[in-house]
């Protein structure tokens, strides 16, 4: 049996063919009918693990080159599964040498004209483990589609894009994370949209606010960081008498406390840092909604380059499946040690719908399905108190980001809402010496009396 076997070059170009055993007629025959270059072989020997990016690129270079045969040594089942649907429709005559030196087909040889396009989206925009995560929070939401995108405010600056023009206006809630805020307030009007603030509580003030250029109406519930929870259904009704698109940030709830498309919502946003990873070892975030603005929003992706790449991914799939367990776990935390700083002489006052205290309490046991593991105090003695309580911590750390299975403690004037102004933030409701907690999975006794130890500091 004839191997022909094109040898692949350090700088990158393709040598002549070489036949073994060699044979001047045999020779001959092959490189009139494969002229030089048409022939490559790959040799996977030693090589541990080829991910699906990887394989792209690889039959994306075989393609261009307009390589007609391509001969594959050394390769492994894990070899294999990546690259084997890669080869589909990609027009090679693939052929594979096994152990004993015997040759078998693998792949298809017939061409996909599309191709390299699909090669394209498939990097830029649709990695299997970022597709595979998309339909699982589809799923979770009700939705048509999701996609994940490479943060938090990524999705958000481009969901609200997807349904914006330039002479739009979008009608914003005031209480919502500080850096969506200044998104808003500092880069919107250079894209030619008009933002305006209104308190998401009081539902007159929406329609008020309302103008014939509105085309949108973003809130968040719950709330970061006063934990205020938004009833949709009026805003809902609203928007769909007015022809407006209701964008909600889920975050602080997660699907399995709340799924805002079934409260009337047109489209859903997620810090996929946060609670649907859990771990704290990923930045992420995604959207979910119809296929025609999930669509829309994936382009966008593509050219403001805020794919997610497929570790990522892989890591918020490992997370996702453990999201329930964590999440009612960490309901219950939250519930037991709200419940505990509700006690607390050194604490002037508790932010957690599930205390009766809250001011959404019976909103929020209505339409949650869990409190949640997110909290807020405000210490009395403000500033100092925080700095003291903070130094005084030895199970939480005192650190950003929330969501995961460690207990994290900020202050959001430094943090979330720093972009804000002491006044701008006192107006908001967060004084200094306001403290969130995002309570992990640790033992609550434990935190409680880390807790009490460190407001002894007081």
């Amino acid at each position: 049996m004839v191997h022909a076997v094109l040898q692949q070059a350090v700088a990158g170009f393709y040598a002549d063919l070489v036949t073994r055993p060699t044979g001047r007629a045999v020779r001959e025959n092959i490189e009139r009918d494969l002229p030089p270059g048409s022939v490559a072989v790959m040799d996977f020997s030693g090589v541990g693990c080829l991910d699906y990016s990887c394989a792209d690129e690889i039959v994306a270079k075989l393609v261009r080159d307009k390589v007609k045969v391509l001969l594959l040594r050394g390769l492994t089942d894990a070899h294999r599964e990546a690259i084997e649907p890669v080869l589909a429709g990609a027009g090679l005559a693939v052929l594979c040498e096994r152990a004993d030196g015997a040759l078998e087909g693998l792949g298809a040889s017939e061409p996909t004209p599309a191709l390299l396009d699909e090669l394209v989206e498939r990097r830029l925009a649709a990695n299997p483990n970022q597709v595979d995560i998309g339909k699982k929070l589809a799923l979770l939401e009700d939705a048509d589609a999701a996609l994940f995108l490479a943060s938090g405010m990524g999705a958000t600056a481009l969901a609200h894009l997807a349904v914006l023009r330039p002479g739009d206006h979008l009608l914003a809630s005031e209480w919502i994370y500080g850096g969506v805020h200044r998104l808003f307030r500092e880069e919107f009007g250079k894209l030619g949209i008009e933002v305006s603030f209104v308190n998401p509580t009081q539902q007159r003030t929406w329609k008020r606010a309302m103008r014939k250029t509105t085309r949108a109406v973003f809130l968040e519930t719950p709330t970061n960081p006063l934990l205020r929870v938004i009833d949709l259904e009026p805003v809902a009704t609203l928007c769909k008498a007015e022809g407006l698109a209701l964008i909600v940030d889920s975050t602080f709830a997660s699907p399995v406390n709340f799924r805002p498309l079934e409260h009337g919502a047109d489209l859903v946003i997620h810090s996929a840092t946060k609670y649907l990873n859990g771990h704290t070892d990923v930045i992420a975030g995604a959207v979910a909604g119809t296929d025609q603005v999930v669509d829309e929003v994936r382009r966008l992706m593509q050219v403001w380059g805020q794919a997610i790449d497929p570790f990522a991914a892989w890591l918020i799939d490992r997370g996702m499946r453990t999201l329930t367990v964590r999440v009612r776990r960490q309901n219950e935390i939250g519930l037991a040690v709200a419940e505990w700083c509700a006690k607390q002489d050194a604490i002037s006052k508790v932010h957690y719908p599930g205390l009766p205290s809250h001011p959404d309490h019976e909103a929020a046991k209505r339409i949650l399905g869990g409190f949640g593991g997110m909290l807020g105090i405000e210490l009395k003695g403000g500033v100092r108190a925080a700095e003291r309580f903070l130094k005084g911590l030895t199970i939480a750390a005192h650190a950003p980001s929330l969501g995961g299975v460690e207990t994290l403690v900020s202050e959001p004037r430094l943090t979330s809402h720093a972009s804000l102004t002491a006044e701008q933030r006192a107006q908001a409701g967060i004084p200094d010496g306001f403290l969130r907690f995002s309570l992990g999975l640790e033992d609550p006794d434990d935190l409680i009396a880390d807790f009490a130890q460190a407001l002894a500091r007081h």
